[in-house]
């Protein structure tokens, strides 16, 4: 059943449980529970995940998670993400309980092996989009290639609660392009967290200036006769790694997923949010947060 008022948010779990986890992490000071099991990062998460429920105001709410390492991303690319480290020790255990707190608030776990959680998010922001409105909480700046008139992107800024709100209006006047060219823009400049080069010496300015002119990598090599003789030489020697980094850059929206948006209807009230912190040891954490 729809309603006038319906509103979906998709929650970026990695996003969250990650900053949740560093955010601790410092101190040196882990809450463990009977079992053994650190549950700092989790602690946080349902901070976070409650204070963006109470500014959001969603309907439904959906949790999307990476699973392993290995994505179609690695294979076309073996060095992609290669950079990063192991997560830390303290933190691998709480990537299962985390799923079973979201479980007991009700909320579906998404997850498909092979795929990111970006790709979950944007496979399901293009199933619902023109259902309902939708919100994702995120601190990952590729999701704004999803951002249209119906989808809203909130970066998670310091603490809990606090945001960087973007809309469609908003990336368009900051950027002067579109949101599904993001991932040419990207291609151009290389992410150096994800690890691929894209072309080297040249960096987001020049990327963004690039594709406002021309508004496709196709654009650009089909005008080269224009561009510096700097510039012809840069992308003319990168054409290869351009055309993988923007595959690698793109958010996948075809990712085989079947939920049905009864299951991700937002009922839970105090007493279940109570419950799962319970089950979980995390009871301190409910009184501090009723």
């Amino acid at each position: 059943m729809k309603t006038n008022h319906s509103h979906l948010l998709l929650v970026d779990g990695m996003a969250l449980l990650f900053r949740s986890f560093y955010a601790t992490a410092p101190s040196g000071h882990f809450m463990f529970n009977s079992q053994g099991i650190p549950t700092n990062a989790i602690h946080g998460f349902v901070k976070h995940l409650l204070a963006a429920v109470r500014t959001i105001q969603p309907t439904h709410v959906v949790c999307c998670w990476d699973m392993g390492s290995t994505t179609f991303r690695t294979e076309m690319f073996p060095a992609y993400k290669a950079n990063r480290g192991e997560p830390p020790l303290e933190l691998v255990p709480q990537f299962d309980l985390v799923k079973e707190v979201v479980a007991a608030l009700e909320i579906p776990n998404i997850g498909v092996m092979g795929a990111e959680a970006d790709d979950c998010i944007g496979t399901l922001t293009k199933q619902y989009e023109s259902e309902l409105p939708i919100s994702i909480l995120t601190g990952d700046r590729d999701l704004f290639q999803l951002l249209s008139e119906r989808v809203t992107v909130y970066l998670l800024g310091k603490g809990i609660g606090n945001y960087d709100v973007y809309t469609f209006e908003r990336f368009q006047q900051e950027k002067g392009i579109l949101p599904h060219q993001l991932a040419d823009v990207k291609a151009l400049m290389g992410d150096a967290s994800d690890n691929y080069p894209g072309v080297r010496g040249i960096g987001e300015k020049t990327a963004l200036k690039l594709i406002q002119q021309y508004g496709s990598i196709e654009g650009i090599v089909e005008n080269m006769h224009r561009l510096t003789k700097a510039q012809q030489q840069k992308i003319s020697e990168h054409l290869d790694m351009l055309d993988l980094s923007r595959k690698l850059a793109k958010i996948y929206c075809d990712i085989p997923i079947a939920l049905r948006l009864e299951e991700a209807r937002w009922n839970v009230d105090e007493n279940k949010i109570r419950h799962a912190l319970q089950m979980l040891e995390l009871s301190g954490f409910a009184r501090n947060n009723g």
